[in-house]
């Protein structure tokens, strides 16, 4: 908390307290050693909050999932055992990624200085690479007619979009009585409404709607109950179970469940089939996620530092996927073999922590997190503030 600097002789009213900026949206404007960012828990000390382990552990294997997942799209078609894997994966990969980013937007509101962080955070890395994926594509995989539209997400783009649209509704969702079951029934409903369209692509943001809510009415106790030591033991056979489960389901079920991207309708299913799903597979990746979760290292990893960078990792290996699908890497007969397909998996995990790394964010933080600061006016709180702190570290110096 800052107090009015006073010099002798000199009475001032004390400004208002220097707020901080809300947990999961980088701040372009403090230093990035006291800067509070996705995947932090507050903690009383001299240099602020600092990061928990837990989270960020959490994030980096989550993104890793994630590239591995993509990478093998176009192998699982002639794998059984990898299309169980794929499924498994795809039910839990983005619900705990999802929960993570709605805990963290807990203390989210339309304060100015959040809104800014919402825009140069999220809004803006979604219109740059919103622009720069259709622009790949015409390069590499020579298609003139590649479209660059801004209300259809491209790709890994969905995500920005959706992030937007719930960290803005927050302030509903702390609002009203009983926040999940409606996210749940909103899920529902869009389940069953094929007329929602592909802008901005609303079945995912809507369909998705439940693990984010469930994220903002989570506390930091929650995430103890997973870590006891018979949740991690009993994960191994749920997980086991899950595989089964996914290998006997590979001819009869159509994955594209797995996306929330259709209504039922537009899956060639029987509308009530849309409610039962959202249901049954809420509850499924909700039991995964938790098993996921006891799984996650508690302490301080090697990878731990990587967790703060997963955005960066999240957006950058769709480029290396795609480049690879566009130069027909993936169409090699080795690579559809079991050695193949491992070689394949441990390439996409190097490829995404590589991403996460600080060298890659500093080279693509202009994307990413840019400052624009001269895109927003000046609060004048917050100059004040800036004038003290100047005034104090001067009178340290006459001192």
């Amino acid at each position: 908390m800052f107090d009015a600097a006073s010099s002798p002789g000199q009475n001032r009213r004390p400004l208002p307290p220097a707020q901080s900026p809300a947990d999961g949206v980088p701040s372009s404007r403090t230093p990035r050693s006291a800067q509070p960012q996705e995947g932090q828990e507050a903690r009383p000390g001299k240099s602020g909050k600092q990061r928990d382990a837990f989270f960020d552990n959490a994030k980096y294997l989550a993104i890793v999932l994630v590239a591995m997942g993509h990478s093998w799209e176009p192998l699982k078609g002639d794998s059984r055992i990898l299309e169980a894997a794929y499924t498994v994966v795809y039910s839990f990969h983005m619900p705990a990624f999802i929960i993570i980013s709605g805990f963290f937007s807990r203390s989210f509101d339309m304060r100015p200085d959040r809104l800014k962080r919402l825009i140069t955070g999220v809004a803006v890395p979604y219109i740059v690479f919103e622009t720069a994926y259709p622009l790949f594509k015409r390069l590499v995989d020579h298609d003139p007619h590649q479209e660059i539209s801004l209300l259809d997400p491209w790709y890994l783009t969905w995500f920005l979009a959706a992030l937007f649209v719930w960290r803005l509704t927050t302030p509903i969702w702390k609002l009203v009585r009983h926040p999940l079951p409606l996210a749940i029934g909103i899920a529902m409903l869009a389940s069953v409404t094929p007329n929602i369209g592909d802008d901005l692509d609303l079945q995912r943001v809507l369909q998705f709607l439940p693990y984010f809510v469930l994220g903002l009415c989570m506390k930091p106790e929650h995430f103890q109950l997973v870590r006891r030591r018979w949740v991690r033991i009993a994960a191994v056979p749920v997980f086991l179970v899950a595989l089964a489960f996914g290998w006997w389901a590979v001819p009869r079920m159509n994955t594209a469940w797995f996306y929330h991207r259709d209504s039922a309708q537009e899956l060639g299913a029987p509308w009530w089939c849309g409610p039962v799903m959202v249901l049954a597979m809420f509850g499924c990746s909700l039991l995964l996620t938790a098993c996921f979760f006891a799984w996650v290292p508690r302490r301080k990893m090697w990878f731990t530092a990587l967790g703060a960078g997963t955005l960066y990792g999240y957006l950058l290996h769709g480029f290396l996927i795609k480049y690879g699908d566009y130069q027909g890497w993936f169409d090699h007969a080795a690579l559809h073999r079991p050695l193949g397909e491992i070689l394949v998996t441990l390439l996409a995990g190097a490829a995404v922590t590589l991403l996460c790394t600080k060298p890659v964010q500093r080279v693509f933080r202009f994307a990413m997190e840019p400052k624009m600061e001269w895109a927003f006016k000046q609060d004048a709180a917050e100059l004040a503030r800036e004038r003290q702190r100047k005034e104090r570290e001067r009178e340290k110096v006459d001192a």
